[in-house]
């Protein structure tokens, strides 16, 4: 603890400013908080040093690989998972509450099992293909993070899983199918959950909503197939979902900038939003008849239902705990362009024009809500959501040159002007 905390603490005490059991409280808070900070950085080190040995260690064999025999190759490989394991039942039976031994020895041993599954098939010449590899290394990893409840091993698995669905579903054809993801996600979601109700791992879960927002976002795509243009509704229902989850209990601790499920939820509305309010993306969408009744039957509008009923059923618990009826407009606006795109099937005016409607309501309700609330950061991303429309019908609308610069210019100003408002309000109330 500082030494200037101390005396600042004994001068308020002495002062009878504050009391002896306060100034004991506020010492045993830093005291912990110090403690705190020492084991996080003793365990991004250990994470560290346990990857670069691990690393190190097969570096060291491959430069001798090809001199080596196959029984000594096939030794060597099990033996880097041997040596793993034996660390690992150390650090169960000795370190269990050590978490920086625990995510040390659980990242040597996932990365020991991918090194032992691609050494033994190279040197048996076992056939496969690198998304039959991640989904072997993601099945044998994932016991690894509750035996040893390690979330950085958790956070590779969920980074692993991710990289298998791309390489299956986007890069190549893999011999498996994509749809095994989903499985694989269920399979680390009691331990998510359990990390989001604890409190003293708040950076790992921080992470881990990062990481699973982001990964299921990618995923969800693979659906795409023959009547992919129900993604797009299918997508904005998900972020619907993101920004409603990013509103519970769980999530309201995290500050705004790290909440992963609004942040994305935000973004991923807005930007879908933006797409639609070209008039060629619903010609695209719309250009051939396609039967309403064919799409109902399509696994896409299945997904698209499916996310569809999550969302509204989340937003209507949502208003039963906190009895509001009216909240942030981006959860809602999942229904507002369900019913637009149906309505796409008939004509395309009626939803490019309220579209852009909606994209203007949302820009004018952030900068309503910043300056209500004096938030410079919720003040200019409306300012952003209007430039960002405007930047848009920059390239979409046909207006002169110089109606386009009065319109940028004007933009600009209001910038200016909203911005020095908010720090005088600002500076006359501080």
């Amino acid at each position: 603890m500082k030494k200037q905390l101390l005396r600042d603490l004994a001068e308020l005490e002495h002062a009878s400013v504050i009391t002896p059991d306060i100034a004991t409280s506020i010492k045993q808070y830093y005291t912990q908080k110090e403690v705190n900070s020492g084991n996080r950085l003793l365990t991004v080190f250990g994470v560290l040093g346990a990857c670069l040995v691990g690393l190190g260690i097969i570096l060291i064999i491959a430069h001798n690989w090809d001199d080596l025999g196959r029984l000594l190759k096939t030794t060597l490989a099990f033996s880097l998972l041997v040596t793993g394991q034996l660390i690992a039942v150390y650090v169960i039976l000795k370190k269990r509450d050590s978490v920086a031994w625990r995510e040390s020895a659980a990242t040597f041993l996932f990365f020991a099992i991918g090194a032992c599954i691609s050494l033994v098939s190279q040197i048996y010449h076992i056939p496969g293909n690198l998304s039959s590899f991640l989904l072997t290394w993601s099945l044998l990893g994932l016991p690894v993070v509750y035996l040893l409840h390690s979330s950085m091993v958790s956070l590779l698995y969920v980074g692993g899983i991710t990289w298998f669905v791309c390489e299956t579903e986007y890069w190549s054809h893999g011999l498996v199918s994509g749809h095994f993801y989903w499985l694989l996600l269920a399979g680390i979601i009691p331990y998510y959950i359990n990390l989001l109700r604890t409190p003293s791992e708040g950076n790992f879960a921080i992470f881990h909503n990062w990481f699973v927002v982001l990964s299921v976002t990618i995923s969800l795509g693979i659906f795409g197939k023959s009547e992919e243009q129900w993604l797009f509704p299918a997508y904005m229902s998900l972020f619907g979902i993101f920004n409603v989850l990013g509103q519970f209990l769980l999530f309201t601790s995290i500050k705004r900038r790290t909440n992963a499920f609004l942040i994305i939820g935000s973004l991923g509305t807005l930007v879908l939003l933006l797409i639609t309010s070209f008039d060629g993306v619903w010609v695209d969408i719309f250009g051939e008849e396609r039967a309403l009744s064919y799409s109902v039957s399509s696994p896409e509008f299945i997904v698209f239902t499916a996310l569809t009923a999550g969302a509204m059923f989340l937003l209507v618990r949502k208003y039963q705990l906190k009895k509001q009826l009216l909240g942030n407009p981006m959860e809602i606006v999942f229904v507002v362009f369900a019913v637009l795109f149906l309505i796409g099937h008939f004509t395309a005016i009626i939803p490019l024009v309220l579209v852009n409607l909606v994209i203007l309501m949302i820009g004018l309700y952030y900068i309503s809500y910043g300056t209500r609330e004096n938030h410079l950061g919720l003040l200019n991303y409306g300012l952003l959501i209007l430039t960002a429309l405007v930047v848009c019908r920059f390239f979409d609308a046909d207006i002169s040159f110089v109606l386009r610069g009065l319109l940028f210019i004007t933009v600009g100003i209001g910038f200016f002007v909203a911005n020095l408002r908010m720090l005088k309000k600002r500076k006359n109330h501080g």
